[in-house]
């Protein structure tokens, strides 16, 4: 696992809902290598552990990463006081597997609230071969659906609630997507109980899929046990770092718990 660590500074900084943060930071060296599905281990003033954020889009161009995150406790509080044109201390790219972008012509991506962020990078990937299916709590709630339309995807929104686009869950959604137009891949990132319905669905139409799991990390390169999972390969049941074997999985991969 390659990866810097540094200080780069935040070239564009927006709330775009209710403690839900943009951030574009310039770190040339590090778009250049990083993937869908990796992340970044951001330090905030006054606290030991780095808090771990998905990467959303790679402009290697520019030289450019932009992530997206949600205010969940004092730390990403502390992140989200980081002002535009200030520096940020970031070790990137972590995560020892992205997003295979090579399994099919045809995907569908499934976000679950603040997973959807990391679906970005991929639909930037698929264009018009993406559908995106969004799921958020209420209305106050939605991001990125503008960006998901910018890439050529067909975004397809849904709320708990209704407030915004259909009323009712990701996989619900999936399993209309599905028999209308059967994917080559699936790509999925939200909470465990969206993840284990989706892999479910792929499983039963026979669809591959991928899926990036969210777990606590303490040091985000494999040197501790805080993000172990139970995963299974050839048959025999392991515990895997979320950070280093991960984040992102093949479906058939992870045992997910009751």
């Amino acid at each position: 696992m390659k990866y810097t660590q540094g200080g780069y500074p935040v070239i564009s900084k927006t709330a775009i809902a209710k403690e839900i943060y943009d951030m574009t930071i310039l770190c040339p060296e590090i778009a250049e290598i990083a993937q869908a599905g990796q992340f970044v281990n951001i330090r905030a003033d006054g606290f030991m552990l780095r808090r771990p954020i998905s990467i959303s889009s790679i402009n290697r161009e520019k030289g450019a990463l932009r992530i997206i995150f949600e205010v969940r406790g004092n730390g990403t509080k502390e992140l989200s006081q980081i002002p535009e044109g200030g520096m940020i201390d970031i070790v990137a790219p972590l995560g020892g597997r992205g997003f295979d972008l090579n399994a099919g012509e045809k995907a569908i991506l499934v976000g679950g609230g603040i997973g959807n962020p990391p679906m970005l990078a991929i639909a930037e990937h698929f264009g018009k071969n993406a559908r995106v299916i969004s799921g958020f709590r209420n209305a106050s709630a939605v991001i990125l659906q503008e960006d998901f339309a910018n890439t050529g995807a067909e975004a397809i929104l849904c709320t708990d609630d209704g407030t915004a686009g259909r009323k009712g869950f990701v996989t619900d959604a999936l399993k209309e997507e599905i028999a209308k137009e059967k994917p080559d891949v699936i790509y999925a990132c939200g909470p465990n109980a969206m993840l284990r319905r989706v892999v479910e669905i792929a499983k039963e139409n026979g669809v591959k899929c991928q899926v990036s799991l969210e777990e606590r990390m303490g040091c985000g390169i494999g040197a501790c046990l805080v993000c172990v999972c139970r995963t299974i390969r050839d048959g025999e049941e392991y515990y895997s770092h979320v950070c280093k074997d991960g984040p992102v999985f093949n479906a058939e991969e992870v045992i997910f718990d009751e």
